[in-house]
């Protein structure tokens, strides 16, 4: 059985479906909402850098922030003895990072995360200096610095105690980096556009080759599989943005997602889709309550016997079975009465999940159950 830490109980019914169908409204989504082009995609960067002006809340003495500082001094001409150490109180080691989005160009700015990797306490008021930004294959991307910009603060007294909001030790820089070189896309170099949904679904790729089709003609488009569907697409650039544009405005009808039932082990959430349904079963499910008491009771002798005096525990059992009556699911029984079926009966989060799984073991749930 799951073991579930029981915090809050929360049953979502499939909100979205539930209320396009009970309005009797179909709901069609756009091409660019559902899918993405083939090729068309970010590309993550990673730094490492120095955080400086700090007030007195950096990194103070440590082997990778004086070895950091004398790197970066001695590239500008200040010599540094090698068994100098540098208490590095405004200065701290941090790793940056950020995302290339797609068809950026040189001299374009993107926004930088940083973060301490080592003792500093916060990075409030400090300045990135200038950092490479190496893509996978260990390539400058862009270079990263400015002020560092702190959601987060801490304050510590003499004794010990502190008090801290958020996470004083990452930061921000908006627009703290500057594009220095592009990455080719395969955007332009086939005869044909591959469109990648963000859910793979049969139905959903059959109906996105028709829309097509009947819109731009027939034979443009075909269903690679149940991800991926083919375009033929014009080969002047030009010609191309415009053909995509007029395609990503189109809309669709997804198809209905299949019948599954998420749990999720750590917070005790349960998410039952739509069309989740179960076969006839009886469900009968009680709880036993063994509450054990452990006392003390002091035997004392009668007057001039010449006894001692003892303590002597005492154990006292109770044993409490709740009596829960049965519930039978009908044939084709809906989501709404299966909800109201087990709150009925007054289930917690553990409780349903138990009752959960016996009917997928009985074969009688009709649902993909899922445990994350």
């Amino acid at each position: 059985m799951l073991s579930i830490t029981e915090l809050k109980f929360t049953v979502l019914v499939g909100v979205l479906f539930y209320l396009g169908f009970s309005s009797g409204i179909v709901k069609a989504d756009r091409i660019k909402d559902i899918s993405t082009v083939a090729g068309v995609r970010s590309n993550p960067l990673v730094g490492y850098g120095l955080v400086v002006g700090l007030n007195g809340t950096g990194d103070g003495s440590g082997a990778v922030t004086d070895q950091s500082m004398k790197s970066m001094l001695s590239r500008l001409g200040i010599n540094i003895p090698p068994d100098a150490t540098l208490k590095a109180k405004n200065v701290a080691a941090v790793s940056i990072h950020a995302t290339l989005p797609a068809f950026a160009k040189k001299g374009q700015k993107i926004d930088v995360t940083v973060a301490s990797i080592g003792g500093a306490k916060s990075l409030r008021g400090g300045s990135l200096l200038m950092t490479p930004l190496r893509g996978i294959d260990h390539k400058i991307y862009a270079v990263a610095q400015g002020n560092v910009v702190v959601s987060g603060f801490g304050v510590e007294g003499l004794d010990g105690s502190k008090v801290t909001v958020n996470v004083p030790s990452s930061g921000r820089i908006l627009n703290g980096a500057m594009v220095e070189q592009i990455i080719d896309t395969p955007f332009g170099d086939a005869s044909e556009i591959v469109l990648n949904l963000h859910q793979a679904d049969f139905t959903t790729s059959t109906r996105l080759a028709e829309v097509i089709n009947n819109a731009v003609g027939p034979g443009s488009a075909h269903s690679i599989d149940a991800a991926s569907v083919s375009v033929n697409a014009p080969s002047d650039p030009a010609q191309r943005v415009s053909f995509i544009s007029f395609l990503e405005n189109l809309t669709i009808q997804p198809g209905e997602a299949p019948a599954k039932i998420i749990i999720n082990s750590r917070t005790g959430t349960v998410v039952i889709g739509k069309h989740v349904h179960v076969l006839p079963a009886a469900v009968s499910h009680g709880s036993l309550t063994v509450t054990i008491t452990q006392s003390s009771r002091v035997n004392q002798p009668a007057p001039l016997a010449g006894g001692v005096t003892t303590v002597v525990p005492v154990t006292d059992i109770r044993i409490q079975q709740e009596d829960n009556t049965m519930f039978v699911f009908n044939p084709g029984v809906s989501l709404n009465e299966i909800v109201q079926a087990v709150n009925q009966v007054g289930a917690a989060p553990g409780d349903l999940v138990a009752i959960l799984e016996a009917l997928k073991e009985v074969g009688a749930l009709q649902a993909e159950l899922v445990v994350i």
